[in-house]
């Protein structure tokens, strides 16, 4: 996978590029805005890893671009910034995840593994399944036209078990991507949340939506003519 590393601090740089051309990745690097913009100009990428403050500006913003230009690469944003409001301006700018100066490699290794499992982002603003209707942009969910509530995880559940268009998705994804934990909490939290899902965009009487595959995972039903 390509990857591209934005840092202008030449340690954490070389820390990075050297950690992630062990983990089999091809690395670019790009300093600062400007570079990094050409980068991408001239090439695709499977991840961007993006330091918040480079010397041209912040990487907050050439994450709103790529977004803007590209829904395929996964994007995580550093920072030694630790306010709640800097990780909701990532998100909200495009970012899929978010990661704390200073880290331990070995995380950024699995958070970047977990967004590359994850798949790519779905194209479409609204998805019909049967008579659940999905509205991606605007994170919400309706069932016979009725709005159906979901938690974070979740919608976050949900827009997993979509990318991978009716194919099981593993225990193990799920829990690396959504809760980053395999512990007992998470896989009872996986559980409950699951059961949940499948009840809210299940009618009455109706045929589940969210599906269980023993010793595979779970998947989201897709009717025959419906292309999520």
């Amino acid at each position: 996978m390509r990857v591209l590393v934005v840092e202008d601090h030449n340690d954490t740089r070389r820390l990075l590029e050297r950690a992630l051309k062990e983990a089999g990745h091809e690395v670019d690097h790009a300093g600062s805005l400007a570079a990094a913009r050409l980068k991408i100009a001239h090439g695709s990428y499977a991840a961007a890893i993006i330091d918040w403050m480079l010397p041209d500006g912040e990487g907050v913003t050439l994450c709103r671009s790529l977004r803007g230009a590209t829904r395929e690469t996964a994007i995580l944003m550093l920072t030694a910034r630790g306010d709640v409001q800097d990780r909701v301006r990532a998100l909200d700018a495009g970012a899929d995840d978010y990661l704390r100066k200073p880290f331990a490699m070995a995380e950024l290794l699995a958070r970047i593994r977990a967004l590359l499992r994850r798949g790519p982002r779905l194209e479409e603003e609204r998805l019909r399944l049967g008579d659940v209707e999905i509205r991606l942009a605007e994170r919400r969910v309706l069932r016979d036209g009725a709005s159906v509530l979901l938690t974070e995880r979740e919608f976050a559940i949900l827009e997993m078990l979509l990318t991978r268009r009716g194919a099981p998705v593993s225990r193990s994804d799920l829990l690396d991507v959504i809760w980053g934990d395999h512990g007992e909490g998470a896989e009872a939290s996986l559980e409950v949340l699951m059961g949940r899902l499948r009840r809210k965009l299940t009618a009455p009487g109706g045929e589940p939506v969210v599906r269980t595959h023993r010793g595979l995972g779970y998947s989201i039903l897709i009717n025959r003519g419906q292309t999520p």
